[in-house]
């Protein structure tokens, strides 16, 4: 076998230590992220796992690209949180429509290796802050800085396990295969924002309670239909969401017993492991796995940071999830199932590897 044919083995299936590394990397950055965030306790600092486990899985090196992306999505999400506390909550109709749009150019980002950080935190920020600032526009700037912060911490977590646990393998998947087509990713991300837009109009208009929580699944399981075909994944994703909430509760009646920050790093981190392992090893799965992890972290996150304890509203949010990811998958279906012409993609998918470089 020669250099190459060797070279072009490891790159496609890394070596067993390799896995193992990257498995205790994503496990100890999960734990270290949970302990901060339970410890100082900022607005919104439960997303700071989730965010730490994209970055973790996603992007194998830490490199100037990941902090520019950061920087940026802080000054947008500060942005629109001081422009929804001048007021313009007070106009529904420019407000939804502003939303569809920056939600369009989320899901177009996301598309693109290079951007999907920042289209993540953009999204979440677009779906959140609005709809915190028509009780309270103060609230949307405080929320502002929070998703900033949780973002600015997964990534310093990021940088610090990098730093002990480098990646000795770098995969280069863009010279496997070619970028998509803008105009693949503007279709594909118009029928994403057709999928999800009227179920945040719905919450909007309703200022239905505990919908803090919804917003931000409606961005996880966003992101998810836009990357993948949800008519290929919609009882994958109903099981899977079920099982996060069942995990759930789980780790909170475990927690009952040990009410301790350690003893919750702890769970987490075990969680991460089992996961992360699954994620690792079964690649191809992947979605499935995070979506199982996301689940349970968004639960146990926003009811600790509300009462800490199994109440009526922890049935609620769970609800709510299996509502949103029902909707959410039928109407992905019902698009999909379509025979109209403007819902056809009949262009080209992918660039050509010599135009992708």
């Amino acid at each position: 076998m020669s250099d190459n044919d060797e070279s072009t083995t490891l790159r496609s299936e890394p070596a067993p230590w390799l896995v193992e590394t990257r498995i205790l990397r994503f496990t100890l950055g999960v734990g270290i992220a949970t302990f901060l965030a339970a410890w100082i306790d900022w607005p919104l600092a439960f997303i700071t796992p989730i965010f730490t486990a994209k970055f973790l899985f996603e992007k194998k090196v830490m490199t100037k690209d990941v902090v520019y992306e950061l920087l940026l999505a802080m000054v947008v999400t500060v942005a629109i949180g001081i422009v929804l506390s001048m007021g313009f909550t007070h106009y529904p109709i420019p407000l939804l429509i502003g939303v569809g749009g920056l939600m369009t150019i989320g899901y177009y980002l996301f598309l693109d290796p290079k951007w999907n950080l920042f289209a993540m935190i953009l999204l979440m920020a677009v779906l959140m802050l609005p709809f915190m600032a028509i009780d309270s526009p103060a609230v949307a700037v405080y929320l502002g800085f929070g998703l900033s912060a949780s973002g600015a911490v997964a990534v310093a977590v990021f940088g610090f396990v990098h730093i002990y646990l480098p990646e000795q393998e770098v995969v280069e998947s863009s010279e496997a295969s070619p970028a998509m087509t803008d105009e693949f990713r503007w279709f594909s991300a118009i029928r994403a924002s057709i999928i999800a837009l009227p179920v945040v109009v719905f919450f909007f208009v309703f200022q239905i309670s505990e919908a803090l929580l919804s917003m931000i699944f409606i961005a996880l399981l966003s992101l998810m239909i836009t990357g993948e075909k949800s008519i290929k994944l919609g009882a994958f994703l109903l099981v899977s969401n079920a099982i996060g909430g069942v995990i759930a509760i789980g780790v909170f009646s475990v927690l009952a017993l040990v009410p301790s920050m350690f003893f919750y790093t702890i769970c987490i981190s075990l969680m991460a492991i089992v996961v992360g392992n699954k994620m690792y090893m079964e690649p191809a799965k992947a979605p499935i796995y995070s979506t199982v992890f996301n689940t349970a972290l968004v639960l146990i996150g926003t009811t600790m940071m509300s009462s800490g304890v199994i109440d009526e509203k922890m049935w609620i949010r769970l609800g709510l999830l299996f509502i949103v990811a029902v909707y959410m998958i039928i109407a992905a279906y019902f698009i999909e199932a379509r025979d109209w012409k403007i819902l056809k993609f009949n262009g080209q998918m992918m660039k050509p590897l010599s135009e992708s470089k």
